[in-house]
């Protein structure tokens, strides 16, 4: 049975407007959002009305004007999602391309199962049964899609968009909308039908595929950034455990270094009256002085953990250089039970990202940080905080980096995290009064 002519074999433009808002809305809820909730539903409204209207106006537009008008298109959903979401913009010209693709694919299946119902007397050929029924149909494509890449949301918004992948993507983009909408631009194609019913098999197939190409190029790029990430943190924690090593054969350098001294002193001390040039009392003071520079080192960052003895050690040191007063509170002890590479990579990447952020401080004396290690009840507490000035920027409950090049920083904290997590603990960070203070709860095996 052939549909009724009054049915159009095109699909209507306020389908196409729904389809393309479901897809970048989806899209657009998988990344950081730049404001607050309300501001981005206003984003979503003023992008349904202004889309809505405009594929009502052009719907069924001369074949000359078909391609300005789809550019027209893009750019919004551009728009909207480079406003909407706190992302660069050739992240949201990747997003937007597959919000476009999505769009068309379930704007394409849902008139064809709903050409399909009128053409069957299956469903009433109306205005109102055609915009619900293409909303169902569109939001099952979309939630389906949605349901695929919520598993991979954190990693979605780490994702770093480069020229090359924006590229592959745009040309996915376009081969699949040219392929899928060639019976509407040139009927007399060998690859093009005039039949209504082949036009849109061909066209949803095609949207199809195309959804399914993106899609896996996305998880072969996000799986990437994942195993990359992965082989980065892996060479940050073994970097990070041999710079403990260096610094643990030096200060047990210097350490003997400071025993023999020890001792030279005694015997300068037995021999104090040889040098006329200077009195015994002046003589006296300056061995008093070297004796209590030795004794002020043995004492200093002895912690009871031989591991945070030497990170603590090397940290003061390099902190002295740089102006930094690092002070220290800590019961080693209660860390005997982490291995020395979690405890090297979580007390260097935190005390590292302390200095680099009170070296940004102009007045000396707020380039101040505390490191405080102590139990409570069934719980290892570490506390460190250092003076900060700035905002923090989160997204879904996970600290942002600052720096510029995004993909190259930002593993410190994880890394600190993961080690956390690694013993069952919890790691949490926040910033209030000029302090940015980073909390560490391990529980006691």
């Amino acid at each position: 049975m052939t549909p009724s002519p009054q049915i159009p074999s095109t699909t209507p433009g306020f389908t196409y407007a729904i389809a393309y808002v479901m897809a970048s809305v989806m899209f657009s809820s998988l990344l950081p959002p730049v404001a607050s909730k309300q501001r981005k539903w206003g984003n979503h409204l003023f992008l349904f009305i202004v889309l809505g209207l405009f594929m009502v106006a052009t719907d069924g537009v001369d074949k000359v004007f078909f391609i300005p008008c789809m550019i027209c298109i893009v750019l919004l959903l551009f728009g909207h999602m480079f406003i909407t979401c706190d992302i660069p913009w050739m992240k949201a010209a990747y997003y937007t391309i597959h919000a476009f693709i999505t769009g068309e694919f379930s704007a394409s299946l849902a008139w064809q199962l709903l050409y399909y119902a009128f053409g069957r007397g299956l469903l009433p050929s109306t205005i109102p049964v055609q915009a619900v029924g293409g909303a169902c149909i569109c939001f099952a494509v979309t939630s389906a899609e949605y349901l695929l890449l919520k598993r991979r949301r954190e990693e979605d918004q780490r994702l770093e968009i480069a020229s090359k992948d924006l590229l592959i993507a745009l040309v996915i983009g376009l081969s699949v909308y040219t392929l899928s909408n060639l019976s509407y631009i040139a009927d007399s194609s060998p690859f093009s039908t005039r039949y209504a019913a082949e036009m849109f098999i061909i066209r949803t197939m095609t949207d199809l595929g195309g959804c399914g190409l993106l899609l896996a190029y996305h998880i072969q790029l996000v799986d990437l950034k994942v195993r990359s990430e992965k082989q980065y943190m892996e060479q940050m924690l073994h970097m990070q455990y041999e710079q403990y090593e260096l610094s643990r054969e030096s200060i047990d350098l210097v350490e003997r270094k400071y025993h023999d001294l020890k001792h030279q002193i005694q015997l300068l001390r037995a021999d104090v009256s040889a040098d006329a040039r200077f009195s015994a009392e002046e003589k006296l003071g300056w061995l008093d002085r070297m004796e209590s520079e030795i004794q002020s080192f043995e004492a200093q960052n002895k912690t009871g953990n031989k591991v945070l003895d030497t990170i603590l050690t090397a940290k003061s040191v390099q902190a002295q250089k740089q102006g930094i007063s690092l002070t220290v509170v800590a019961d080693g002890q209660e860390l005997d039970f982490m291995d020395p590479m979690d405890l090297s990579a979580l007390f260097g990447n935190a005390l590292d990202n302390a200095m680099e952020s009170v070296r940004k401080m102009d007045e000396a004396d707020k380039r101040l940080i505390h490191l405080s290690v102590s139990r409570q009840k069934q719980f290892i507490r570490i506390h460190i905080e250092n003076c900060f000035s700035g905002e923090l920027r989160y997204a879904d409950g996970r600290l942002q980096t600052t720096k510029q090049e995004k993909q190259y920083h930002g593993f410190g904290l994880r890394s600190i995290s993961r080690i956390a997590e690694k013993y069952g603990g919890s790691c949490t960070t926040q910033a209030r009064d000029g302090w940015f203070e980073l909390r560490i709860l391990i529980p006691v095996p």
